[in-house]
């Protein structure tokens, strides 16, 4: 449907008595003709007022084409298509699939369905759910075996992350329609801002009642195996050590709240040994490095930095409880010729030795390294990893770059690096863009910094995980079970908005035709141009 958003413009069209009135009377001169009289020729010029008439006709249609193609083009034309609409949509979640509490909600998706409200995925695009997916994810509501799960994983979407702004999408995709959303209640789906809903959005979280368990980490000592065990619920995370006998037969073994595991021995010639859940499918099997020594930990400061010593020794102290196995931690005299911890800390002025990157790449080292004096000033502010916690102000930055092909561990609120990390062959050189010292950060007195050191002193991922996040952290999210508060959640509601009737507006999707119109104008003026310098060429020899 052509429709104009500013039909006003057409008063524009009055243009077109221009090129009219200089057609009329800007007529070409008459040849002169010798004549015996002077009468003659003002008769002759009488005749020629007399008997206006319209030439280079072709010329004056270009000409008010074009001033016509302009005005349609400032009352801005717009082609106007309705849209499919239905009375509303089911927006499900990929999460809440494997919920049993969608078994209570199915029977009000199918009294929607038949209303007329269309099924969708909460996805990138809102993809239709078939009909014969649904009925299959309703059979399978029991959830007793492993292989119903399988079989919906491999034709449903991914769990959507930050549900809240794909409703918001949601909204301006289906613009007066009534939307029934359907997620669980995980807290991570409700990150970032949350910008009011509209009115016409019911939005129902169900609970996930059943607790996780996974195996975090594992380490040796000496005859026992020293298990690092982590549980999640809908109100808390947390962690638990658990020593057991080491079993070295292959056998499975039972561990409290875990499936059964047993040892493997590692494709590198079993240098260390993996811990596998004996139950899990091979497409599933969580591999756990065993740690079979604790971490060195080495301390190298200047005399300038002493202080920023002393806050990170502190913090480094408060962090090794977390670890499985206590690191030993140790404060060099002197400079070391080669690398021989699993952390060097450098503080200091003085430039890193040739040999230490070297030992960083071949002998799987971790590098830190503080910004170097005098710096220049700031006001940047790094997020808390704590939300209930202040930010941490940066008062100084090192002047100098980061260093080539390093990644953002830590950024501040303008998405500067305050820690990035450059990758060496197995290894990796961590450089803090800022100091320890309060003079240049608040990090020292941030009751969050031994946190921030303890993610970074987990071991690293193995190949199947996201090489940014360690470990322990990548095993978190994924069976990370806490709940937004009841209070929190969105309104919802057991009888949804109520749907669009027959007399309601349709949606529209416009497509501006002021381009092409555009476009036009400039052909026609081209042509214009043509005609008129070929008009001319004729003229002229007429005229000589």
């Amino acid at each position: 449907m052509f429709t104009l958003l500013n039909p006003i413009a057409l008063l524009a069209l009055l243009g077109l008595l221009v090129p009219v009135a200089i057609h009329l009377w800007n007529r070409r001169p008459g040849r002169e003709v010798a004549v015996g009289s002077l009468r003659w020729l003002v008769a002759g010029a009488n005749r020629r007022l007399r008997n206006l008439k319209l030439e280079q006709f072709w010329l004056l249609l270009l000409r008010a084409a074009l001033l016509a193609v302009l005005a349609m083009a400032v009352a801005g034309p717009v082609w106007r298509t309705a849209l499919p609409t239905s009375r509303g949509v089911v927006l499900l979640s990929a999460e809440a699939v494997g919920l049993p509490a969608l078994a209570g909600l199915r029977p009000t998706i199918d009294s929607l369905r038949r209303r007329g409200y269309a099924l969708r995925w909460l996805e990138a695009g809102f993809p239709r759910v078939p009909g014969g997916m649904w009925q299959r994810i309703k059979a399978s509501q029991s959830w007793a075996t492993a292989d119903s799960m399988a079989a919906l994983a491999t034709t449903q979407p991914r769990s959507q992350e930050f549900a809240w702004a794909r409703v918001q999408q949601a909204a301006d995709a289906f613009p007066g329609q009534p939307l029934f959303v359907v997620t669980g209640a995980a807290l991570r789906n409700f990150q970032g801002s949350h910008a009011p809903l509209p009115g016409a959005v019911t939005w129902q979280a169900l609970p996930d009642t059943t607790t996780a368990a996974w195996l975090g980490a594992a380490g040796q000592e000496g005859d026992s195996l020293q298990l690092l065990v982590g549980r999640s619920s809908e109100t808390q995370t947390t962690y638990q050590r658990k020593k057991v006998l080491a079993r070295h037969d292959g056998q499975p073994f039972r561990v409290a709240g875990l499936a059964p595991v047993r040892f493997k021995p590692n494709k590198n010639g079993g240098q260390y040994l993996v811990i596998i859940p004996a139950d899990r499918t091979p497409q599933l099997i969580d591999e756990i490095g065993l740690e079979v020594a604790p971490q060195v930990i080495e301390i190298y400061d200047s005399p300038e930095y002493a202080a920023d010593a002393r806050y990170l020794e502190a913090g480094l102290r408060a962090a090794a409880p977390g670890l499985l196995l206590q690191p030993l931690l140790r404060r060099a005299k002197t400079r070391p010729a080669h690398l021989t911890a699993h952390w060097t800390f450098w503080l200091s002025d003085e430039p890193l030795p040739a040999s230490w990157r070297e030992d960083v790449a071949g002998h799987a080292r971790q590098l830190w390294q503080e910004a170097a004096a005098p710096g220049v000033a700031d006001t940047a502010r790094l997020a808390a990893a704590d939300a209930a916690a202040t930010d941490i102000s940066v008062f100084r930055r090192r002047n100098s770059p980061a260093l080539q092909g390093s990644e953002t561990v830590w950024a501040d609120g303008q998405g500067w690096p305050v820690l990035s990390r450059q990758r060496l062959g197995r290894g990796s050189v961590y450089q803090l863009h800022t100091r320890l010292n309060p003079t240049w950060s608040g990090l020292a007195d941030d009751p969050q910094l031994p946190a921030r050191l303890l993610e970074l002193l987990q071991p690293e991922p193995t190949a199947n995980i996201d090489r940014n996040r360690t470990r322990l952290a990548e095993a978190e999210a994924a069976h990370d079970r806490r709940a937004l508060a009841s209070a929190q959640l969105p309104t919802a509601s057991a009888i949804p908005a109520k749907p669009i009737t027959a007399n309601a507006q349709p949606s529209f999707r416009t497509t501006d035709l002021r381009p092409w119109l555009v476009l036009l104008a400039g052909l026609l003026l081209l042509l214009e141009r043509l005609l008129a310098r070929r008009q001319a060429e004729i003229i002229l020899p007429a005229a000589g």
